[in-house]
């Protein structure tokens, strides 16, 4: 892959090396993009190198990016790319989570989905651990992680990094994308554990509806389950609603934000733990309506059941706020210029005035 970029041959002092697991995929695409604007020397990890292409064009400041091929099932594939750098993004997530007819449920998403997704992640954490040059390593978690009922079952008001879904009950409840939910609950226990018996400093994001401008070649999952009640897409409407109803609202962060937030917590040193990242949740009512004003049509979904009048509970980016970071676009932002970026590459009709 080194005839695809040029290399950096040396590093000058005072000059941070990030790695970045992931780069082709929505958050990944963009953080490279983000780090590089900055000029920061980028180790960027693929695991199909005949997607880059369309990124160098993308990227500026390639003569600071360095690709490496990689794979979370392979292990020791990560080690040259984290080898010299100071911080790693760990973006990259195993996304196989379909499960064959007549399978033993429990057996098939142990053995095939969750154990390949931890030790992924355990892979990079030893080629952080062989590098001893990795000062802290940031991984990218997912709201799905989360459970907006206390124990008792009740609505909670406030809803932050502590509402941490029971792993127990994902798989006795086996809701609405529970199989997602369990893997990354599990994968990021097992991260945090390793971190700790290792002494290796980590922090998660929380990413919630990530949407905005994208640079990769198809519409980001993230982006059609937001826009479904326009597309009218069955699938991702399904998935749309099942957040709505397990968390009753939408929880958004524009890409620009999500990544800023990942740089944010690399950077400081009071940073611990996990942290939420969203900018804005809405009813599902109130998100229709934006979207309505941005894209009227007369195909678009309107919400049928749910509490319209309920008051959502607050998604709270306390903790990262209260570090002194701050939201850069709100929800007018995010929409407009998802559905700009949406029209631009022909995944929607132009509006006709």
């Amino acid at each position: 892959m080194e005839d695809l970029v040029s290399m950096v041959e040396c590093k000058r002092e005072g000059d941070k090396t990030y790695c970045v697991t992931g780069a082709t995929g929505y958050i990944g695409s963009w953080l490279v993009k983000s780090l590089l604007e900055k000029g920061c020397i980028v180790h960027a990890t693929v695991r199909d190198p005949a997607k880059v292409l369309r990124f160098l064009s993308l990227w500026t400041g390639c003569d600071r990016l360095r690709l490496f091929q990689a794979d979370l099932h392979v292990e020791g594939s990560f080690d040259d790319a984290v080898k010299g750098c100071d911080y790693v993004f760990h973006v990259a997530a195993s996304m196989e989570f379909d499960i064959p007819e007549k399978q033993n449920i429990e057996t098939y998403v142990q053995s095939n989905i969750i154990d390949p997704a931890i030790r992924g992640t355990l892979n990079l954490l030893k080629a952080c651990l062989k590098s001893e040059s990795v000062k802290r390593v940031v991984l990218t978690s997912s709201i799905s992680t989360i459970t907006t009922k206390d124990s008792d079952g009740k609505w909670r008001s406030v809803v932050d990094e502590s509402c941490q879904s029971p792993i127990d009950h994902v798989w006795s409840t086996k809701a609405s994308g529970w199989v997602y939910v369990l893997s990354k609950l599990l994968t990021e226990e097992a991260a945090f554990e390793f971190a700790k018996e290792n002494n290796i400093d980590l922090v998660s994001v929380i990413t919630t509806t990530v949407a905005g401008p994208f640079l990769t070649s198809s519409v980001p999952s993230s982006i059609r389950v937001l826009l479904s009640p326009i597309t009218g897409d069955s699938k991702f409407f399904s998935i749309l609603s099942a957040v709505n109803t397990r968390i009753r609202s939408v929880a958004l962060v524009h890409i620009e934000d999500i990544c800023s937030a990942h740089i944010f917590l690399m950077d400081n040193v009071r940073a611990e733990g996990r942290y939420m990242c969203c900018a804005k949740s809405c009813l599902m009512s109130e998100l229709v309506e934006h979207l309505n004003r941005v894209y009227p049509s007369s195909n678009l979904h309107k919400f049928k059941g749910g509490n319209h009048s309920a008051v959502p509970s607050e998604i709270s980016s306390k903790k990262l706020k209260d570090l002194g970071f701050t939201y850069k676009h709100g929800i007018e932002d995010i929409i407009c210029q998802t559905i700009a970026c949406c029209m631009d590459c022909g995944f929607l009709s132009p509006i006709i005035k």
